[in-house]
């Protein structure tokens, strides 16, 4: 009987179980829409980084591979790592008919995948997804990929990515949402919040910006409800801020909670913030989109003017957009830019 055709995916991170959820939901939702949209086809996920722990699992359908990397810290450990994900890699081919390897980021995981398909003649595609567009990523040098090897996740990330590396990414697909993780109901709920936010409390995200901004609301609002979802190295100075600024009635940091509980509050939100200094296509950002939120935030990587999407220069121009939205709150509707399953679609193509 002839082998059935497997997509290796290799990837930093993914869920150490089903009821995972947090760890990169757009990349683990869009493997799940891989194989729902090819069921004959074997897909098998290598996790470099986590989960925390080294061995072999099923999720959905598909078959993990994990090496606990993040633990594995040092050049000599690395470079341990990566002999076990190429000894890996060797077994897969030998097993199964290998049709193509993706990988998540232009970075560590790219690095093995193309030189892996180099050798072995299987077909390499790299996402890129934000941060590795820019110009300090130094593992584009080592890689030195071709430009049909790479797959920009919007066109501002492909002009990106040509401008600061000198090599265009031959093709464009945007991620994509479930919609079918999203509630629905004969009722729309109530939008009881006023503004919300999601991300990891990292610098790279600027949340110092929204504790800002709702001190600023704060005085023309001064009952603002504002609500951030997500955990991070900043959670602790953030909160300090927050009391320092006497907002503990206005903003709360709830930490990490499962994703389908994110896009519910989503549902309740009049207001999305998003104050990342650079981003490739925000899936929150979408996903805040179809929840029927209105949107604000400083990065417009989209192609098309989007009514619900509203770019500001600077935070100056986030609290006067905030204060108009939330005074005249226009009729929310659900906009779906792109879904999953597109996405699956799309980098199935490549392979083809």
């Amino acid at each position: 009987m002839p082998q059935a055709e497997t997509m290796v995916i290799l990837t930093p991170a993914f869920p150490a179980d089903e009821a995972d959820s947090n760890w990169l939901p757009a990349h683990h939702q869009f493997v799940k829409a891989l194989k729902n949209q090819f069921p004959a086809m074997e897909i098998v996920v290598m996790a470099f980084l986590y989960p925390h722990h080294a061995g072999r699992y099923d999720w959905n359908g598909v078959r993990v591979i994990s090496f606990n990397g993040m633990n594995r810290r040092g050049r000599w450990q690395r470079l341990l790592l990566w002999r076990d994900i190429w000894r890996a890699l060797r077994q897969v081919r030998r097993q199964h008919r290998v049709i193509g390897i993706f990988s998540f980021w232009c970075g560590e995981c790219a690095l093995i995948g193309h030189y892996f398909g180099l050798i072995y003649g299987i077909r390499h595609r790299c996402w890129i997804s934000g941060q590795d567009a820019q110009k300090e990523n130094k593992w584009v040098r080592l890689i030195r990929p071709r430009g049909q090897e790479l797959v920009a996740m919007s066109n501002f990330l492909r002009h990106h990515f040509h401008k600061n590396h000198g090599i265009e990414p031959g093709t464009v697909i945007p991620n994509g949402i479930d919609a079918q993780m999203f509630a629905s109901g004969s009722q729309p709920p109530e939008r009881d919040i006023d503004i919300l936010a999601a991300g990891s409390l990292v610098p790279l995200k600027q949340y110092e910006i929204l504790v800002r901004v709702v001190d600023s609301l704060q005085q023309c609002f001064p009952d603002i409800k504002v609500l951030h979802c997500g955990g991070g190295e900043e959670k602790e100075r953030l909160q300090s801020l927050i009391s320092q600024l006497g907002l503990e009635q206005n903003l709360q940091l709830l930490g990490e909670i499962p994703h389908r509980e994110v896009l519910q509050l989503m549902q309740r939100a009049k207001v999305f913030l998003h104050p990342s200094s650079a981003e490739g296509y925000s899936t929150v950002c979408l996903e805040a989109l179809y929840a029927g939120a209105q949107v604000i935030s400083f990065c417009d990587p989209a192609d098309r003017r989007v009514p619900e999407w509203h770019i500001v220069e600077d935070e100056a121009g986030m609290v006067t957009e905030a204060i108009s939205l939330l005074d005249a709150l226009p009729e929310s509707k659900p906009v779906l830019l792109h879904t999953i399953d597109e996405n699956a679609r799309a980098v199935m193509e490549l392979f083809r």
